[in-house]
């Protein structure tokens, strides 16, 4: 294939264009990128990532955003190229800080506003309707929108002309020929892009090690009436995204050829569902569908129940289930489960005991990638060349991946012909930057990482908070509570509670050297006026000695000590903790 080589004139060396990843090279999620020209700016996607083991009870991980917000006057706006969470998912915490306007299609439109009802209640968004095949012009940016084929509806890749070059970024793809909904990637608009000159490719990363082309979504259908006859005496639960209406779609089709009722559980399931109707995306007999609350009144041949928590996510409907814990099913020897979603990296563990606890349960489970119960909307080796060899880019970048994805991509490249001096391997923060007078080159990095999200706290994710999570989880914490006077001598008993703390089985003999080591620690410092973080480091020293010396033990141990102060009234003396 023949490469168009741009030639670069004498100008202004102040015109400059700058590629910069906030998010989404090397890991999976958190996709954010930013396009720079001069003193303009616009923003790709606005994702989430999902937290691993090692961030216990944090709900999600989104990028930093300090050099957007650091920026603010020059955010034109941002573009979400369709609505799965990896994309989507934060907006809540980006537009909290950042109220500018988002474009994209009516699905993922549709999608964000359910998501920030939750999340950002009473914000109302600009937002801007596009569909494929729109061109539109944000300042000195002129973007047109191109269909792609992905396991979510209505996906977008972007064509972007820029005074300094097309920069085409495709989003999620893959060339499925046959699609749920009819709508295939445009490959004649990728083509004329590229007919035009493509100075840089910015390409999906995710499936770059697997050989050949990514299977149609439509085998699922096959699978499911292969499944429905194998357990048809059986109540059927699916687990699977709520955003993927292609998959939610197979499963209605599947269950009216079978004549089964269909049942909806979680919340975003449910929202979900109803938008896709109500915006065509999605057909249902509603005859066909029913409330949860009514199951019971159908046999178990005659009901199909569509559930969140394929990941695991530990309030979801199906995790509910597995724990006996779910108002409105209880399951059994009666129900076979399907999980009909691949396993997001780090929650492998989650659903390996939501798994287990099914089988406990006594029902059967469907899980195994053999069996075809998940296809990928990711395009697979061949499809990314055929993109690269349509295109005809000058330079490459692979993003939207780990970094062996991101380096297979970039082998990938080079068997198509692009030479090895014009793939950029970047990582997040990284600048690349384009001028009219010379090749592009990596310039620097800005501020970039990710912040951790639990419930409406952020914070960064090298916090202290996090270590002080990790080291309870794994050794458990232990409370030393003493009240003393303004002089530091005891005067009550001191109190020892534990959670998580490993105790041998002589546990009375451990709790009285515990306690008399606490006792030894206030009485060495006592009878001068109370240093209340003396005190606390020297009961921490004496109680670990003891923890370690009997268990080996390494306890958070955090001691609560209040203190009264003299000079006051009895009835009405003051007294302060001090943690």
């Amino acid at each position: 294939m023949a490469f168009r080589r741009k030639k670069f004139s004498q100008t202004d060396l102040q015109e400059h264009l700058n590629f910069i990843p906030l998010g989404g090279l090397g890991e999976i999620g958190k996709n954010m990128y930013v396009l720079e020209y001069n003193d303009e700016m616009i923003v790709i996607d606005s994702g989430l990532k999902f937290p691993d083991s090692e961030l216990p009870g944090i709900d999600y991980i989104v990028p930093d955003i300090t050099y957007l917000e650091n920026n603010r006057e020059r955010i034109l706006a941002i573009i979400i190229t369709h609505g799965h969470e990896d994309h989507t998912g934060g907006l809540p915490y980006v537009l909290s800080h950042l109220d500018v306007p988002i474009y994209g299609t009516q699905l993922t439109l549709g999608l964000i506003k359910n998501k920030l009802q939750d999340d950002l209640p009473g914000f109302k968004p600009k937002t801007f309707e596009i569909k494929a095949g729109d061109v539109i012009k944000i300042g000195s940016f002129t973007i047109r929108f191109i269909a792609v084929a992905h396991s979510i509806p209505d996906g977008v890749a972007l064509s972007i002309d820029t005074p300094l070059g097309k920069i085409i970024h495709t989003g999620d793809f893959k060339l499925d020929s046959t699609p749920i909904d009819g709508r295939v990637t445009d490959y004649g608009a990728f083509a004329e892009e590229g007919d035009k000159g493509v100075m840089l490719l910015c390409s999906d990363s995710t499936n770059a090690e697997r050989k050949g082309f990514t299977p149609s979504e439509r085998i699922i259908s096959g699978t499911l009436d292969n499944l429905y006859r194998t357990y048809r005496n059986k109540r059927i639960i699916i687990s699977s995204f709520a955003s993927n209406v292609h998959r939610i779609q197979q499963v209605a089709d599947v269950s009216a050829r079978f004549n089964r009722k269909i049942a909806f559980l979680g919340r975003s399931m449910i929202r979900n569902v109803e938008l896709a109707r109500e915006t065509g995306y999605l057909k249902i007999d509603s005859k066909m569908i029913i409330q949860i609350e009514e199951s019971w009144k159908y046999s178990d041949n005659q009901l199909v129940i569509v559930t969140t928590g394929s990941q695991g996510e530990p309030f979801s409907g199906l995790v509910t289930m597995s724990k006996g814990e779910n108002k409105a099913i209880d399951v059994g020897e009666h129900d076979v489960v399907f999980l009909l979603a691949s396993v997001i990296p780090g929650n492998e563990k989650l659903v390996n005991n939501t798994i287990n606890r099914l089988f406990a349960q006594g029902c059967e489970v469907v899980y195994e990638k053999e069996r075809q119960i998940h296809v990928s909307g990711h395009a697979s080796s061949e499809e990314l060349k055929i993109i690269m060899n349509i295109t005809k880019p000058q330079y490459f970048v692979p993003v939207h991946g780990e970094y062996k994805h991101m380096v297979r991509h970039s082998q990938l490249a080079q068997e198509v012909g692009i030479p090895q001096r014009n793939i950029f391997l970047m990582i997040n923060g990284e600048i690349l930057t384009f001028t009219r007078n010379a090749p592009p080159h990596k310039n620097g990095h800005v501020q970039s990482g990710a912040v951790i999200i639990d419930g409406n706290a952020a914070g960064s994710i090298k916090s202290e908070v996090m270590k002080e999570r990790r080291e309870i989880a794994e050794d458990g914490v232990l409370v030393v509570a003493a009240a003393v006077d303004d002089k530091g001598n005891l005067i009550s008993p001191v109190v020892i509670e534990t959670q998580g703390v490993f105790i041998s089985d002589d546990s009375k003999q451990v709790f009285n050297e515990l306690y008399a080591a606490s006792e030894r620690a206030i009485q060495e410092l006592a009878g001068k006026r109370a240093n209340i973080d003396a005190l606390k480091k020297t009961i921490k020293a004496r109680v670990r000695d003891v923890l370690r010396k009997r268990n080996s033990s390494f306890a958070v141990v955090l001691p609560v000590i209040s203190v009264k102060y003299s000079g006051f009234e009895e009835s009405s003396f003051f007294e302060k903790d001090f943690f």
